[in-house]
């Protein structure tokens, strides 16, 4: 794996957008209301691509929550069963876990009327905001939306005013948190114009060594001007991180090897492992592919592995609501199952 491939999960580009005719989500007057503009947005998605249709009061928790832990929704959205809704386009969703292609979805009545996204592996923000400028630009030939001259695309945040563009990019730092150097870098990257924030977005933690870092201003830019500073923001990221590797493989490298070697050991040994435990565990395997102390097939193997593995996704699995204990062991079978497959 080069430095870009062992640091760069994922990248997904969203875009901010409100009805013309409509009040803004918390300011809406009755479920009537919001489910006008599900209809009106569900009409015009489904001109476009295979969507399917979420209302987040028909849904279980099983599945709300696991959308969410796959990006495709907010936790804000999963908890606003009075007026929420979603449109997923992302193959079949019965395949948890599966290799899947790019995901798409829509988000109805979270902050915005519409939150569109689009989330695919590797560092491919321009690609990613090309095809889904593609689907706005469609959806804008139906639906009138909010905007202004001066402004630009009319949000409930004045934060997402103009562009109505967040790019993220999802990063995996092992080397800049053990080296403790993760405070520096968010200080630079805030003084730069972007945030570093954790998995599931503001207000989340860091898991497994993974950050999201994202563009702050959306107003008075263009969007190739977002779309080229946070490149550039990141690559510069890449590149600290594979210094902090060197660093950290020179200051210990026994120590590094055992570490990426021993958590290899644990999770193809496993008979029940706790999600908490395994993301710790998985994450320093991740390091050790990096580093060449662990060899795995394909890079993705373990970015699919830690999705699927997460307590919602692991519900799924299996028919009926599994004990927590019952996860620890489906988690510890699909483990074992697939890194003894793809890894040594």
């Amino acid at each position: 794996m080069n430095n870009i491939e062992s640091t760069v999960v994922s990248t997904r580009i969203r875009l901010a957008r409100n009805l013309a005719d409509y009040p803004f989500p918390n300011r809406l007057q009755s479920v009537k209301q919001a489910k006008e503009i599900v209809r009106i947005v569900a009409g015009a998605a489904s001109r476009l691509r295979a969507f399917k249709l979420y209302y987040m009061d028909e849904i279980t928790e099983s599945v709300a929550m696991s959308l969410k832990d796959d990006h495709l929704i907010s936790a804000e959205l999963a908890a606003n069963k009075k007026y929420g809704a979603a449109l997923i386009d992302e193959g079949d969703f019965e395949e948890i876990g599966e290799d899947r292609a790019d995901k798409i979805s829509i988000m109805i009545n979270e902050e915005d009327h519409l939150r569109e996204q689009y989330i695919a592996r590797g560092l491919t923000l321009n690609t990613a905001y090309l095809k889904l400028s593609e689907i706005d630009d469609s959806l804008s030939k139906s639906i009138r939306f909010a905007y202004d001259a001066k402004l630009g695309y009319l949000t409930a945040c004045p934060t997402n005013l103009g562009t109505g563009l967040r790019a993220s990019v999802m990063l995996f730092l092992p080397g800049l948190t053990r080296m403790n150097k993760m405070s520096k870098l968010i200080r630079e990257i805030s003084r730069l114009g972007h945030t570093v924030r954790g998995v599931f977005g503001e207000g989340s933690a860091a898991e497994g060594y993974m950050y999201q870092i994202s563009n702050e201003v959306t107003l008075g830019v263009t969007e190739d001007y977002i779309l080229s500073e946070v490149q550039k923001a990141v690559l510069e990221i890449v590149g600290l991180e594979a210094q902090a590797r060197r660093s950290l493989v020179e200051e210990d490298y026994v120590g590094v090897k055992d570490c990426c070697r021993r958590a290899y050991g644990i999770l193809t040994n496993c008979e029940k492992i706790s999600y908490g435990e395994f993301i710790k565990l998985i994450s320093d395997v991740k390091l050790g592919a990096a580093l060449g102390f662990v060899q795995v097939s394909d890079a993705s193997v373990i970015d699919d592995l830690i999705e699927a593995l997460r307590p919602s996704n692991i519900s799924l699995l299996r028919d009926g609501e599994p004990s927590a204990a019952e996860r620890d062991i489906l988690r510890a079978e699909r483990c074992r199952a697939v890194l003894g497959e793809n890894a040594k």
